[in-house]
């Protein structure tokens, strides 16, 4: 017998070593977020370029590629720089783009509901994770994983339906289970409702889609660190240099040592590093080459339990009725060790001035073990922690059975080909957007069992609900095969030792755009995809295994009407579908295929939406509104009491309004503010007694709002203040109302001062009120929110 060692901590040595390497990229205001480059050319070396939406070109003379400068902005070509004058706030959303060939247009001129979380914003809030970034968006929930040893990592919902699979990076999917850091991150964009069209299968909420810190012309220096409440720290560095006339490298970089305000034995230790070079800038042929790299160990919370208290209908979290919220239910081995490694090659070629073709390849390896306790609260339990609290005991195995270690090791490769091509026949003008996208995912699970006081079968691993210890004697983790008979039996499976799934996914795409009149366009587009996926379980106590195996055509398609009176305004109209295949979850699922639902009929989703968008005070202002219908058959739901998740015949319907705004209000004030309303409800159901329930995890309200307002910029005495709020309904847990969680309500505010051009210090507090919040949720468990905390910064930048 034998148990597994924990990883352990960086510690303070490999911090230092991270903190040497690599020490915050830049967190300013506006007068600090572009980068003091030391340039090279006359025209690409402006310190403030402009993003691409924050030109208006007056009369240009020609349609030329510009180059990128800092935080993926363009600068003007030589011949058109005189020809160009500065609009816009960088807090604008309209003028982003997507960053992908697929979605060429800004977020003004894309015909659906989009998000951005701007690289100004992410600044001003210190955001150290995808999930933090996450947060300035309406409708968007974090699930912690569910099922036979859990998932964790990044486990998102947009407008209640799972994402979890729909994260991607500069278009590419991101195939691995682990929790994201943002240190190399530009900006990210939420793409609400399907967009198969697009990404392929999956995106019935939408898609997230990062786009990251890349190589420039000009030089740049930055980094900084971080300091603050519960032993946290942080250094991150970004360099840029340019090598002759069109190319240049880049390095971001970051090491992070943090425990968790309001939670014990919480912590994440972790550095990445993200180098890339690129060749061609400026030029008709762009090549660029970039690599990812992130170690985390961290320990998983998989919060409190969900209880219904006696005499009551509606279960709540045991927080809810006093329990103390930094009780952690984990044990010595709960662990989550990940090693991520991505390379991706994109390049660019100018055909001509019509055409343009891309090529996107990325190859990504995942390497993971998970160790994560689920705690249970059963009718025992309950009732004691009502009546006599301190005989209340909470089974940290769950109700699967217990949670079982495994070793995830994971590879995947794509490639998306597509051109763009832009002409005119006669007075009409068109955009053809076409490619082929293929992908590969490998997944292989080697599973371990516990064994408690050597008694094989026995699954006793209990503690107390007011007192938890993570020691529990006796518990004892076994070699590889060893205690098999205490695997988790999976219904159909058995208990497996060994479980591999892979996937093929075969696409092509194909949409044009026709401006029957200069203000009137309409774009139809189609993705067709051949979906092949196998399923396979052997070892441990299962005789022969299992091996299951499906195929699946499927075909989206869009259309969207635009009409364009002038090029700040879009009134649009969108209608969309989008499918997922039941085996599309191959490396963030415990069981993506089995006997039961083998060859069960895709779910399908169709999005109707009508919306505008306003470009106004010269580009200084954005705003947006859309309502929209997204109806969903032949839902994929997931068994509470065992984790499965499974195909249905239920419909579901999510329908409501969006609206933001974001900029510069006036001189050295901006903000971002967003709402979204959900009605979102099951509209039949086998379950009788489901029909008319909310989504789980849909809120029906949420806002967010982020101010700040610079006094005497440019000036020794100058101070930048603000603050913001996030506000989220309760949320039911499950279809049938049963759980709920109460409301998010979070304040959040920001002092800083800038020393000359190069130097910032600033403090952010989060959580100012201490409100008990709740960051992670599933059918019988919520995870309480960081607590109130408080974050020191010191960064620089040339």
């Amino acid at each position: 017998m034998s148990s597994r060692t924990p990883r352990p901590p960086l510690g303070s040595l490999s911090l230092a070593a991270g903190l040497t390497l690599v020490c915050t990229a830049a967190h300013a205001q506006q007068t600090d977020v572009r980068h003091h480059h030391k340039a090279r050319r006359q025209a690409p070396q402006k310190n403030n370029a402009l993003h691409p939406q924050e030109t208006r070109p007056v009369a240009p003379k020609s349609v030329t590629p510009v180059p990128k400068t800092a935080d993926n902005s363009i600068s003007a070509a030589p011949e058109e720089e005189e020809h160009l004058q500065v609009v816009g706030s960088p807090m604008n959303i309209l003028h982003e783009t997507m960053g992908l060939s697929r979605m060429p247009e800004d977020a003004l001129h894309t015909p659906q509901t989009i998000n951005i979380v701007p690289q100004l914003l992410m600044q001003q809030q210190n955001v150290k994770s995808l999930d933090e970034a996450l947060r300035n968006v309406p409708g968007i929930t974090a699930s912690v994983g569910e099922g036979e040893g859990g998932m964790a990592g990044d486990q998102f919902l947009i407008r209640g339906f799972q994402a979890q699979n729909d994260i991607y990076e500069n278009g590419l999917r991101d195939f691995g289970v682990y929790t994201r850091d943002s240190f190399d991150y530009d900006h990210v964009s939420v793409i609400k409702g399907p967009s198969s069209e697009v990404f392929g299968n999956g995106t019935t909420g939408g898609a997230i889609n990062i786009t990251t810190k890349v190589a420039h012309l000009g030089d740049s220096y930055g980094g900084s660190f971080s300091g603050g409440s519960a032993d946290y720290y942080r250094g991150t560095l970004d360099f840029n240099k340019q090598i002759g006339d069109s190319t240049a490298i880049r390095i971001t970089g970051m090491g992070n040592e943090n425990n968790t305000v309001g939670r014990d034995n919480v912590y994440s230790h972790r550095w990445g590093i993200a180098p890339s070079i690129a060749f061609g800038l400026g030029k008709r042929t762009t090549f660029t080459l970039e690599y990812f790299h992130q170690t985390d160990n961290r320990v998983p919370d998989y919060g409190v339990p969900v209880v219904t208290k006696p005499g009551t209908t509606i279960a709540k979290p045991l927080t809810e009725y006093g329990l103390n919220r930094n009780n952690w239910y984990g044990t010595s081995y709960d662990q989550d060790a990940s090693n991520v490694d991505m390379l991706t090659g994109r390049l660019k070629f100018d055909l001509n001035r019509h055409i343009t073709l891309y090529d996107d390849l990325r190859g990504g390896m995942y390497s993971r073990y998970f160790s994560s306790s689920q705690p249970g609260c059963d009718t025992t339990c309950v009732a004691n922690y009502f009546n006599n609290p301190e005989a209340a005991t909470v089974n940290r195995r769950g109700h699967l059975g217990g949670p079982e270690p495994y070793q995830q090791d994971d590879w995947s490769v794509q490639n998306v080909f597509s051109g763009v091509a832009k002409f005119s026949t006669g007075s009409i003008r068109h955009q053809i957007i076409a490619g082929v996208d293929v992908a590969h995912i490998y997944d292989r699970r080697t599973n371990y069992a516990y064994n408690f006081n050597g008694q094989n079968g026995t699954r006793t691993d209990t503690t107390s609900l007011l007192h938890p210890s993570a020691t529990q004697p006796g518990l004892l983790l076994g070699t590889l095969g060893q205690y098999s008979g205490t695997l988790v039996s999976i219904p159909g499976v058995g208990r497996a030792l060994y479980k591999t799934g892979d996937a093929t996914d075969v696409g092509a795409f194909f949409s044009e755009q026709i401006w029957l009149l200069p203000e009137f366009s309409i774009r139809g587009g189609f993705r067709w995809d051949h979906w092949n996926s196998h399923y396979s379980a052997n070892g441990g106590t299962i005789g022969a295994g299992v091996a299951y195996g499906q195929q699946q055509d499927t075909f989206n398609p869009t259309v969207s009407l635009m009409y364009t009176p002038t090029s700040d305004l879009m009134v649009y109209f969108n209608w969309a579908q989008s499918t997922t295949p039941l085996g599309l979850y191959v490396t963030n699922s415990s069981e993506p295929l089995k006997s039961s639902t083998q060859g069960f009929s895709p779910e399908r989703s169709s999005l109707y939406e009508l919306g505008a968008k306003y470009n106004a005070f010269h580009g200084r202002m954005g705003f947006t509104a859309s309502v929209f219908r997204l109806e969903k058959g032949n839902a994929l739901m997931t068994d509470p009491s065992t984790g499965d998740v499974s195909s249905s015949s239920d419909r579901q319907r999510n329908q409501g309004v969006e609206l933001s705004v974001s900029g510069e209000i006036l001189k050295n004030w901006t903000m971002i503010g967003t709402y979204a309303y959900y009605d979102a409800t099951t509209v039949s159901s086998l379950t009788a007694a489901d029909v008319g329930k909310r989504i789980q995890y849909a809120p029906k309200n949420s806002a967010t709002i982020w101010s700040t307002y610079t006094i005497a910029p440019n000036r020794p005495w100058n101070v930048t203040f603000g603050g913001g709020l996030t506000w989220r309904d309760g949320v039911y847990l499950n279809a049938t109302n049963t759980g709920y969680v109460p409301a998010t309500v979070e304040w959040d505010a920001v002092i800083s001062h800038n020393f000359g051009k190069h130097w910032r210090v600033a403090m952010n507090g989060y959580n100012l009120d201490n409100r008990l919040n709740y960051s992670n949720l599933f059918s019988d468990r919520a995870t309480p929110a960081v607590g109130r905390s408080f974050l020191f910064n010191l960064s620089a930048n040339y």
